[in-house]
């Protein structure tokens, strides 16, 4: 990629972050963390890799993603506002009763959504059908799904990973969000899933690494898992918790809170920061 498109990715992942704050702090509940340390990857998908339109949601033809690590959704609201799939404002009725924008994922409601998600560990399952489903129709539209290193944990995950690599669905790209924290504390202290790449590897899957704040490292790994046959693909993502904000990052206790008015205004402040040093 050249220099001008990584700017342009890193001044929407920026937004993105924004948006995660903002309708965090408005909610007074949600999970930051993690929203933080997909929201490049959500922008690369959507910006470079993902046929979708926003003005026709249901498109047939479009590819499909589904968040597995469901509460994370902030970020991919946030994205999702920006393409125009509905307006920025309803961010900030995140969670409240009677919104369109709730804490899970809601396919029925929201336009954008592909899949309704919050237990952990379906939501892959459920894209590995969607990927089936593609196969059998022989459409050409690909699928790709985001999971957590905690979600990992659950079996369900496994289960989905040897079916879709018996029913071969090199249509399948998933990405793996490694920031080796959880709602209880790093993951390789709570019940460690390492190695991960052994596992896929075994379970019959490519396997690619990447830098999850690394647009170049992003694009190479996406554009090697798009000529793999014959599999399914899966990028490990070494990521930050909490990326963009400096008292969150690698903090386990933002998995699962709200900043208060002095944090909110700090986060907006370092975030807007920094999107005024890309322009310099």
């Amino acid at each position: 990629m050249d220099k001008n498109t990584i700017k342009q990715l890193q001044k929407t992942a920026n937004l993105v972050r924004q948006g995660v704050i903002e309708s965090v702090y408005h909610a007074q509940s949600g999970h930051p963390g993690g929203s933080l340390s997909i929201a490049d990857t959500i922008t690369y998908l959507y910006e470079k890799q993902m046929r979708v339109d926003p003005k026709n949601p249901k498109w047939e033809d479009r590819d499909r993603f589904v968040l597995s690590k469901g509460h994370t959704c902030p970020a991919l609201y946030s994205l999702l506002a920006l393409k125009g799939f509905f307006p920025w404002d309803e961010l900030k009725s995140l969670r409240h009763v009677g919104a369109l924008l709730q804490g899970h994922p809601d396919m029925k409601a929201i336009p954008g959504i592909d899949m309704s998600t919050g237990s952990l560990g379906q939501g892959i399952s459920t894209a590995v059908g969607m990927a089936l489903t593609a196969k059998l129709k022989k459409a050409d539209w690909r699928v790709y799904t985001v999971l957590g290193d905690g979600e990992s944990q659950e079996g369900q995950v496994w289960e989905a990973a040897m079916f879709a690599s018996h029913h071969k669905l090199d249509n399948l790209i998933a990405v793996l969000d490694n920031n080796n924290l959880q709602i209880d504390g790093r993951v390789d202290e709570v019940c460690s899933v390492y190695p991960l790449d052994d596992k896929f590897k075994a379970f019959g899957w490519e396997v690619f690494y990447a830098d999850a704040h690394d647009f170049e490292s992003l694009d190479e790994a996406f554009t090697a898992a798009k000529k793999v046959t014959g599999k399914p693909s899966i990028i490990i993502q070494k990521s930050v918790k909490g990326k963009g904000v400096s008292f969150m990052e690698n903090q386990a206790g933002w998995h699962g809170k709200a900043p208060n008015a002095e944090q909110y205004e700090q986060a907006m402040a370092e975030l807007k920061a920094a999107a005024e040093a890309m322009e310099g």
